[in-house]
């Protein structure tokens, strides 16, 4: 792990888990990103081995110059939480990785029906550009933080740029966690 913080977990956050969770995960993502893609299903199942001891948190960091549909997306995943909760953010989070190569503004309205968030109305939030600050807020703590690529995975706030598989991940964060208590 390197040296370099990221901000603290703030009501701003998507996060899954009890902030007194024994260790917390942060990913910076960009829902179009296909490293991201990879990284999606073991993070899931890190998720569900760790349980109620993790708290696992996503920032958007959208890299639209190579991913012209990720900022949208971000957008996209931004108005669900708004109009759908947090419930409904997480069920969007996985349709855009789930359907990364699909994220076109009328799959987009089309994934937000899914999550329960009419259609209509994240499409006039996309227009509007109702959520483009927030997702470019987080853009921006995450490059304070020294993101520079996706994912980028950050273990009780401290970079982690070691191996990214399930075990090496799962052991990485029950060692902090252990250190921890």
């Amino acid at each position: 792990m390197s040296g370099r913080l990221a901000p603290e977990v703030s009501q701003q956050d998507h996060a899954l888990g009890a902030a007194t969770a024994e260790v917390s995960l942060i990913e910076y993502g960009d829902f179009e990103c296909p490293h991201c893609g990879a990284a999606y299903p073991v993070l899931k199942r890190v998720r569900e081995r760790l349980g109620s001891r993790l708290q696992f948190v996503f920032r958007n960091f959208p890299i639209a110059e190579s991913h012209p549909h990720a900022r949208h997306a971000a957008e996209a995943a931004e108005s669900v939480a708004a109009r759908g909760g947090t419930a409904a953010y997480w069920i969007m989070h996985d349709l855009l990785f789930e359907h990364q190569h699909s994220l076109d503004d009328a799959r987009l309205a089309g994934y937000a029906e899914r999550a329960g968030v009419p259609p209509a109305l994240l499409l006039d939030d996309l227009r509007d550009g109702r959520y483009r600050e927030l997702v470019e807020q987080s853009f921006l703590s995450g490059a304070r933080s020294g993101v520079n690529g996706t994912p980028t995975l950050f273990i009780d706030r401290i970079r982690y740029d070691g191996p990214r598989d399930e075990d090496t991940l799962v052991a990485a964060l029950e060692l902090v966690a252990a250190e921890a208590h």
